[in-house]
């Protein structure tokens, strides 16, 4: 197959989540540009998770309980994959969606950003399409860190896809209390909190050199509290 003659493949990587429904969703769209392109999809079972296979927020269709069998992911992904693409044909009624006829849908079962670029690299694919929830801490270290880790070792572009919803804001840092700080002044740095602190923060504790000579860890001569 000639370069001209190459399909632009583009593989979309599903977890049952409303973002990836939004990334196989722009998969498609942006297999109708092009002349001639294949869409593959992708559902990788996370073996090390102990729990829900794919999603922790309980949306429609996500396993609950033990791992599914990959029988049963593999037939998972083929209800999901077939709803999706009649969804999108009869939405758009008027265009030319005979890319939709060969939509193949992929069960792989291991390191979900590992397993989605080696399928990338194995289909020769021009383009991946992963979802991100846009969340920070725990979630987005369960979730998030697919579409980080399809970006680092895919071979080929990736294009990540998330909702559109308002970030999450920042943590606020509220600057030193003045009170506490008039009271380290005052005390050379004896007392660290002021009365009003001083119970929320405990009392002041130094591990002196024998705490330290009895540990196997490696803590700070003085610890402040």
């Amino acid at each position: 197959m000639t370069e001209s003659t190459k399909p632009y493949v583009i593989l979309a990587a599903v977890d049952y989540s409303t973002a990836s429904d939004l990334a196989l969703e722009r998969a498609l769209e942006l297999a109708t540009e092009k002349r001639s392109a294949t869409v593959h999809v992708v559902n990788v079972l996370p073996v090390y998770q102990a729990g829900s296979a794919v999603d922790s927020q309980g949306t429609e269709g996500a396993w609950a309980g033990t791992l599914p069998s990959v029988n049963d992911a593999a037939e998972q992904l083929r209800v999901y994959a077939q709803r999706r693409v009649d969804a999108f044909r009869s939405e758009h009624p008027d265009m030319d969606l005979t890319f939709l006829d060969s939509v193949v849908a992929h069960q792989r079962v291991d390191v979900p950003s590992e397993e989605i670029a080696r399928l990338a690299s194995e289909l020769d694919a021009d383009l991946i399409v992963v979802g991100t929830h846009g969340r920070r801490g725990l979630s987005r270290l369960l979730l998030g860190s697919v579409a980080e880790g399809t970006v680092r070792l895919a071979p080929c572009p990736v294009l990540v896809v998330r909702p559109k919803t308002q970030p999450e804001a920042a943590p606020a840092i509220e600057p030193a209390c003045p009170r506490c700080v008039e009271t380290r002044r005052q005390t050379h740095g004896a007392e660290l909190w002021c009365e009003q602190h001083r119970e929320r923060h405990g009392e002041r504790h130094t591990y002196h050199q024998g705490d330290r000579a009895s540990r196997e860890v490696n803590l700070p001569l003085v610890m402040r509290t």
